[in-house]
Order: C-alpha cells, then sequence, then structure tokens
C-alpha cells in the first residue's frame, strides 16, 4: 500500500506545519536547510522582486531564454488554479510527482527545522531545478526581498521592477521602506535592474553601499514606442563592465496593458546585462516577447462582451488599470465584479477606479480567512459613493450574473484579489 501524501494532502499539511503561521520573514531557517540539501545552483540565478510588474518581467524572460535554446526554471507566486503552477521547467508547470517527490526531500532534510508554505515551495523549486539541469533559474520574490526565502539564493543579476506600498505590515509604512527590503536582493559586484523612475533614495543608497552594478531605468536603459506596433530598445550603461546593445524593430508584447512595454524593457536590461554569459539574438527576443503569457494579468478574454481579468490588489495596480481601462474602446455599461482581502488598502483602490464602473457586482471570498466579509464591503463602496452595489453569494455567481445581464456592447472587469480572478478562471475552466 502506497503511504505517500498526494501533493493536495501536502499542500494541506503546509498550512499549518509552521508555528508561526504562513509567513515567518527570516534567511535562517531556510538558509540552513538549503545547505543540507546542497542547493548550490551552478547555473545563472535571475531574482526579480517589485511591487508589481513581477510575474510579467518572469513571463518575458522565461519566453526569451527558451527561445534562444536554454533550458528554463521559473519560480512565480502565488497560482491561480493549481500549485504546480508557481514551478515551471520550460514554462510549462511541473507535475504533481516532481513536487511531492522534492517536498519528500526537504522533510527528509530539514529534521527539526520548522519551515513555512512559502519556504517549502522556494527550495522545491530550486531542487527541481537542479535535478533537471535547467541553463537559468528565475525566482520570483513572495514578499519584499531582504528576508524573502528567495535571497537565500545569489543573484546573478537582480531586478527591481517598482516600488509602492504593498504588505506595510512587513515591508514598512513609506516607499523608501519599501525600496530597502526589496533592493535587500541586489549583490555585490553584480547586475541591479531597477524598473522604478524615478528611483527610491534607498535603493540607491543600498546598491551604493554594497557595491552592486545598478542599471537603472531612462540613465543606463530606455525604450520608445513607435509607430507600426513596433518599438526600440537602448541598452547604455554607466559601468563600463557592461556593453551597450541596442534592439530594434521589437514587436508589442503578447501581454496587454501600456504598461508592459516598461516591464519588457526591464526584462530585457537583465538579458543584455547578463548577456556574456546567456548570448541572446534578436529573433529570439522578439519570439519571446509575443509567446509570454501571464495569466490574470490585464487578461482580455475572447468574445463579447468585453472581459477584463485583473489580479491588481494595490493603489499601484489600480493606478495601473484605470490607465488601461480608459485606453479600451466605450463601452455602454461598465460591470465590476469586485472582491478583496482585508489586509489590503481597499480605499486607495476604490478611489482609483471607482469612475470607471456604473455597476458593482460583490461578494465575499469565503474560503480566503483574510477576505472582506459582504457587509464590510459594502461599507467601503458606501463610504466612497458608490452605491449601485448587487451583493452575491460567492464570486462566480457574481460573474454568471454580470455575463447574464451585459449586453454585447458592455464590459466586465474581474479584479481586486488573485483569489477573485482564480474563482472565476476556475468557473471558466469548469464550464469548457
Amino acid at each position: 500500500m502506497d503511504t505517500r501524501k498526494t501533493l493536495s494532502q501536502w499542500l494541506a499539511y503546509l498550512e499549518t506545519a509552521h508555528s508561526n503561521g504562513l509567513i515567518d520573514m527570516g534567511l535562517e531557517r531556510v538558509g540552513l536547510v538549503k545547505d543540507k540539501m546542497g542547493l548550490h545552483p551552478r547555473c545563472p540565478v535571475i531574482v526579480v522582486a517589485g511591487t508589481n510588474g513581477k510575474g510579467s518581467v518572469c513571463a518575458f524572460l522565461s519566453q526569451i531564454y527558451r527561445q534562444a535554446g536554454y533550458k528554463t526554471g521559473t519560480l512565480t507566486s502565488p497560482h491561480l488554479l493549481r500549485f504546480n503552477e508557481r514551478i515551471a521547467v520550460d514554462t510549462q508547470a511541473v507535475d504533481d510527482d516532481a513536487v511531492v517527490q522534492a517536498f519528500e526531500r526537504i522533510e527528509a532534510a530539514r529534521g527539526g527545522i520548522s519551515l513555512t508554505y512559502f519556504e517549502f515551495n522556494t527550495l522545491a523549486a530550486v531542487d527541481i531545478f537542479m535535478r533537471a539541469q535547467v541553463d537559468v533559474m528565475i525566482l520570483e520574490v513572495g514578499l519584499g526581498g531582504r528576508l524573502d526565502a528567495v535571497n537565500v539564493f545569489d543573484a546573478d543579476c537582480a531586478a527591481v521592477t517598482s516600488v509602492d506600498l504593498d504588505h506595510q505590515a512587513f515591508l514598512g509604512d513609506t516607499v523608501e521602506q519599501v525600496a530597502f527590503e526589496k533592493a535587500g536582493v541586489f549583490r555585490s559586484g553584480k547586475p541591479a535592474v531597477c524598473g522604478q523612475y524615478p528611483p527610491p533614495q534607498s535603493l540607491l543608497r543600498h546598491a551604493g553601499e554594497i557595491g552592486a552594478e545598478l542599471v537603472l531605468c531612462s540613465r543606463d536603459f530606455s525604450y520608445e514606442n513607435l509607430e507600426n506596433r513596433q518599438w526600440s530598445f537602448r541598452y547604455h550603461p554607466v559601468s563600463g563592465s557592461l556593453k551597450a546593445k541596442n534592439r530594434n524593430a521589437l514587436p508589442i508584447p503578447a501581454l496587454r496593458g501600456s504598461y508592459q512595454l516598461g516591464n519588457a524593457a526591464c526584462a530585457l536590461a537583465v538579458v543584455e546585462s547578463l548577456y556574456s554569459v546567456l548570448p541572446v539574438d534578436t529573433g529570439a527576443v522578439r519570439r519571446g516577447l509575443l509567446l509570454a503569457e501571464n495569466a490574470g494579468r490585464f487578461q482580455v478574454l475572447p468574445g463579447r462582451p468585453l472581459t477584463v481579468l485583473d489580479v491588481g490588489h494595490n493603489p499601484h495596480a489600480a493606478r495601473a488599470l484605470r490607465h488601461n481601462l480608459i485606453q479600451l474602446p466605450f463601452a455602454q455599461n461598465r460591470i465590476a465584479v469586485f472582491s478583496m482581502l482585508a489586509d489590503k488598502d481597499i480605499d486607495s483602490v476604490l478611489e482609483c477606479v471607482k469612475e470607471q464602473f456604473d455597476e458593482w457586482y460583490i461578494a465575499p471570498l469565503p474560503e480566503q480567512p483574510r477576505g472582506m466579509t459582504i457587509e464590510a464591503l459594502q461599507h467601503k463602496l458606501s463610504a466612497h459613493g458608490i452605491d449601485a452595489q448587487t451583493v452575491f453569494e460567492n464570486v462566480g455567481k457574481a460573474y454568471e450574473a454580470a455575463l447574464s445581464r451585459a449586453g454585447e456592447n458592455d464590459r466586465i472587469v474581474v479584479f481586486g484579489s488573485f483569489h477573485t480572478v482564480a474563482e472565476v478562471m476556475s468557473l471558466r475552466q469548469n464550464a469548457a
């Protein structure tokens, strides 16, 4: 009889395995287990941090390197439908057995060392990538940077995509405090890409103190949106050890949203910074830009009414969502299918996007202990002058109602949380 845990059993176990809960920042525990397992990557490691844009940059990098002929290992989080989405080899999620075997190896190695869910996740990913003998690892930071489990691995190139307020309880109440935490992924003598302009002073100061090779947006790399759905990228680093390079006549990325050019440029700055060890031709860059996928990031679904899925859940993401919605064609009736977690800055999000919707279909996230109650959601919307509210038992029912009531010239936007979008994606998958 097989007594091994299934993946679902492992995940249920990891939800409560660590005595201090799901989030317990620090590198000591995970570092000890990493060393006990001998997890010392021999290929280049790219670490991607940032408030928003991390997943998109990882998607671009994964496809560009894959199209250049490299075997890629990519860690992202959170997942939308299946845990396996977090660990991908050559952009394909690994199977349950690979994850279970990695968890078993971690369990055997850790002894009495307690690990969080994400620490298991991170160690499993690198263990799987090393066994698959990938050519490059692309690791997305889960929370912050300095004390995140991913930071136990030294980056050959680190990127901070953007910096804004989020997870204030862990990262601080000011942008400068958040930037310092994210800059913790930089390494001495290694390229450190920053896509935020202007860059926060704390990030600049930390990079200078440790001697990282800063690659700054606008100073060291830039991009220009051209006519005929093309753009150009310029890489002109101040550092003498990094060589200048231009990429012209690039296609507009497959990922939707005006901010994706900035994310693509950030990814290309990483590619150029590592060019001496991982050379990439322009053909691979072009193919990678067109093939990159990142579900739930201003994802426009096929058909009518026009439907957008967006996992944005903080003020920075809300501003990007508002900008992108303004760029869309006129819609007669604009419906929001909305729910958020209670520890997010819902007031700033609502203030930013409330003028973009005529009706709000709201629901709780009952499976999430951090989800807002329906009463709290109603109160927040009312406080921002949003009276056109319709309450539903769950997000799935809210989405089904929006579909049944919307005409083909209307627009539906599902947003507010990864969990909100995941419920709709799961409903669509089951109906397919």
